[in-house]
């Protein structure tokens, strides 16, 4: 008897309609953090790292997604058109491994790599709400990070200092650390607010040698952009609006 393999693949069918979101998140990156003795709380190499990631899905990977937000060890991809007929489990595999083959490279590593991944579908109005969301968990992020080491340093078991922290208000947070002379709104931007690369248009001047004329011609570039604006604020809002609309 001749089997149908193709039949016998669970969810292989299953699709989605863009605009989509599809979050990737590092997978047990604890240990490579260990591995490489990455620098605690924030890393400025493995931030670069994953800006780099980011950089290569959004031009390289073929992909097509029109911009990624990035923080820690998380990217959220947005996309307008679908590969792959819109196949989910098509676009998570692919996704998860080129981001993970993608940061191996940039970090020079012979450790094995993994990112997950999901599809969030999405309207502009819910994508908005999507990315303040993330950068809102940045912020959280950023806040935990900074005071679990400021306990740590001062002699409480890491796990300990996790328990302690677990559910306290963001502002508790910064007024711990304000009590220990440390300012978190000096930190670098990227650590607070993640960090965005997205396609963006520009205007070069050309030559069209059939005509002998000048022109001007429409370019697609990547832009990295590593000192977003709060998107709660009205310059933050503006900014996500023309982002998602691709204006």
């Amino acid at each position: 008897m001749v089997v149908c393999m193709e039949n016998r693949e669970i969810f292989s069918t299953i699709t989605a309609i863009p605009p989509v979101f599809v979050r990737l998140d590092g997978r047990a990156f604890h240990r490579l953090a260990e591995m490489l003795s990455l620098k605690k709380p924030f890393d400025g190499r493995f931030n670069d790292s994953m800006v780099q990631v980011c950089t290569a899905l959004v031009a390289d990977s073929g992909l097509n997604p029109e911009f990624a937000f990035t923080f820690s060890d998380e990217i959220s991809l947005y996309f307008t058109r679908l590969p792959f007929n819109g196949r989910v489990e098509k676009i998570d595999s692919v996704t998860a491994s080129f981001a993970a083959s993608a940061l191996t490279l940039a970090l020079e590593t012979a450790a094995p790599l993994s990112f997950d991944a999901r599809v969030i579908p999405a309207t502009e109005e819910f994508a908005i709400g999507y990315l303040t969301g993330r950068q809102n968990e940045a912020w959280r992020n950023h806040l935990n990070g900074y005071c679990q080491q400021a306990l740590i340093g001062e002699g409480i078991r890491p796990k300990k200092a996790a328990d302690q922290l677990r559910g306290l208000p963001a502002q508790d947070l910064h007024e711990m650390m304000h009590t220990r002379g440390f300012n978190l709104a000096a930190t670098p931007a990227w650590q607070r607010r993640g960090v965005l690369v997205y396609k963006k248009i520009t205007q070069k001047e050309g030559f069209n040698p059939v005509t002998r004329e000048h022109v001007m011609a429409e370019r697609s570039a990547v832009s990295v952009e590593t000192e977003l604006p709060l998107f709660t604020s009205p310059e933050g809002k503006g900014f996500l609006g023309k982002l998602v609309a691709g204006t």
